[in-house]
């Protein structure tokens, strides 16, 4: 039997996408009280979903495409053209294979360790200054440990150029206006500079060494054998550099939720499990990245309902988090929850759901919790620092969503432990 699935009236909605932001979907699950139905974005019939069981079918390969669903300004901003998170079937499989490859034990261990130095450094430049915002600085703390894990150690006067440009990338897709159009701009010239590398490595005219992955990328060949275009090769390295960086949205947050909830500082110090726990319940509660995006494979139905055919479908991934049918209290900051979580790869969903070797979850996840939990460790452990007066407010209607003042610091010293 068929069911007829709610639907929005109006010629458009994707200036109200925009505007609302993470409530968007959650708004009109809740006024037509059905976790699925249909508005207009880009002037064409969208498919609206939430929920874990919304996650599962939205992530069959069989039914769903990424080719063609990826509105323009977010391939020209945050994916970059022909990139894995555009792909299907072989040539993802392919392509997530390679990014896979440099995603070894030894690769990830370096990654922390470069980290955790960087962090040292930085707490040492903190100490000499009267305030930082922080999230600025974490951001070109990031910044250089991305640059320095692919293998191109960053030139102290060229990190604040590269931090705003790779930062553009996740911070314009949505914006309105010049903002996006600058962000654009900014990833053409990071674009430009990791081609003329790449091309420089193919001509011998510079060297990395070969476990590096710039190397690994630049030297990579598809099933045909042939070397990938430069271009190619480029949105990949950027899709290395581009997600350690934004990074800092979550340590923000975490830096905030110690601030909100300062009872939660005790028990990061007394149970050596709790800061896993913290850090998934940072990335649950607060708000990264709002849905994302497929077209409908082939005509089927689920629920009742049916997909036609090519049709743009946004399954909610904050609302999804945030699921009363899935999370008790969802609205209450509780790591807790993830003592004995035994959650499936489609209810818990931060940084897109599924398998992170053959499907669309983000690769690396992974990365992001390691180092949410080094950056923990220096919040609670190893530093000290004064929060003063200022608004920490963060608004669910911008995307993405950073507290107002971005979280002042003041008085910071090492923690006298440490």
């Amino acid at each position: 039997m068929e069911n007829q699935m709610p639907r929005e009236e109006g010629i458009d909605h994707s200036i109200s996408l925009l505007k609302e932001g993470y409530h968007f979907i959650l708004n009109r699950s809740r006024k037509f009280q059905s976790n699925i139905f249909e508005t207009r974005i880009l002037g064409k019939k969208a498919i609206c979903m939430i929920g874990e069981e919304a996650a599962a079918v939205f992530y069959d390969p069989a039914k769903f495409q990424r080719q063609g669903a990826a509105p323009n300004r977010i391939v020209q901003t945050l994916f970059g053209k022909n990139s894995v998170q555009t792909l299907d079937d072989d040539d993802h499989k392919q392509r997530k294979e390679m990014i896979m490859s440099v995603m070894t034990p030894e690769q990830l261990d370096s990654l922390m360790e470069m980290t955790k130095l960087q962090w040292e450094q930085s707490l040492d430049k903190w100490s000499q200054m009267d305030n930082i915002v922080f999230y600025e600085e974490v951001k070109e703390l990031l910044c250089k440990v991305a640059f320095k894990w692919v293998g191109y150690p960053l030139h102290e006067n060229d990190v604040k150029k590269m931090t705003k440009e790779l930062a553009s990338m996740f911070e314009t897709p949505a914006a309105i206006g010049p903002s996006h159009w600058i962000g654009r701009t900014y990833r053409n010239l990071a674009e430009k500079k990791i081609q003329e590398l790449i091309q420089n490595m193919r001509e011998h005219k510079v060297k990395f060494p070969i476990n590096t992955v710039l190397h690994q990328f630049a030297f990579h060949k598809d099933k045909e054998g042939n070397l990938l275009d430069v271009e190619t090769v480029t949105v990949e390295v950027l899709n290395m550099l581009r997600p350690i960086v934004a990074i800092s949205i979550y340590i923000n947050f975490s830096l905030l939720a110690l601030h909100q909830f300062p009872k939660q500082k005790e028990k990061l110090k007394a149970f050596k499990d709790y800061p896993k726990m913290f850090v998934q319940e940072v990335r649950r509660y607060y708000p990264f990245f709002p849905f994302v995006a497929a077209k409908v494979k082939q005509d089927f139905t689920w629920n009742g309902y049916q997909f036609k055919e090519g049709t743009l479908t946004l399954l909610d991934l904050y609302g999804t988090n945030h699921d009363p049918n899935k999370w008790e209290k969802p609205g209450e900051f509780y790591p807790e929850r993830f003592a004995q979580w035994q959650g499936s790869p489609f209810s818990f969903i931060p940084q897109g759901g599924g398998d992170y070797y053959l499907g669309h979850r983000c690769a690396g996840e992974q990365i992001t919790i390691e180092l949410m939990k080094i950056s923990l460790d220096f919040l609670v452990n190893r530093m000290e620092y004064e929060l003063p007066e200022q608004n920490l407010n963060f608004n669910l209607d911008d995307i993405p969503s950073i507290p107002e003042s971005k979280i002042i610091l003041e008085k910071i010293v090492r923690s006298r432990s440490h």
